[in-house]
């Protein structure tokens, strides 16, 4: 399991006080509150201030102060922390899942889970098979049966039509 997650990319600068604008991998801004410890490229930064703007957070660190600051700044990665609470049962975090091998309920090895997306009504993995191509398959109970992260394995059913 990792120990930080990417929340961000900082894509440019805004204004002249030294504030930067950032590309969000959240939705969870409350990363970014005050006070709030965040990494740019590994280094440990404040959050002095944010704000949504157009979909894009406006963010201002402490000790940078300057357009030339924070244009130092652009294209880094904001990571944060593990959170020490739990996850409610059922739910993880989509970094954990990515990688995991997949596996039928028959024991046969499918792939990798490569990515995940929301669609609203539930997340959908994408597998990469051992040919090499992807599967789609619904975050549902009816088609994913374990989530083991101590062993990096999902085990699904795999409804007719899905493959």
């Amino acid at each position: 399991m990792q120990d930080k997650f990417e929340v961000g990319k900082i894509v440019n600068t805004f204004g002249i006080k030294g504030e930067i604008k950032v590309a969000l991998y959240t939705e969870d801004i409350n990363n970014f509150k005050k006070n709030n410890k965040i990494y740019v490229n590994g280094k440990e930064m404040q959050v002095e201030n944010s704000r949504l703007q157009k979909n894009m957070l406006i963010l201002k660190l402490k000790d940078v102060n300057t357009m030339n600051d924070a244009e130092e700044l652009r294209n880094s990665i904001i990571t944060i922390k593990r959170s020490k609470k739990e996850l409610p049962a059922g739910t993880y975090y989509i970094a954990d899942l990515i990688g995991l091998d997949v596996y039928t309920d028959e024991g046969n090895l499918l792939g990798k889970v490569t990515d995940i997306y929301n669609t609203g009504a539930n997340d959908i993995y994408t597998v990469k098979t051992l040919e090499g191509k992807e599967v789609l398959l619904p975050a549902i109970k009816d088609v994913i049966k374990q989530i083991d992260l101590q062993n990096e394995k999902i085990i699904v059913h795999l409804l007719k039509g899905l493959i």
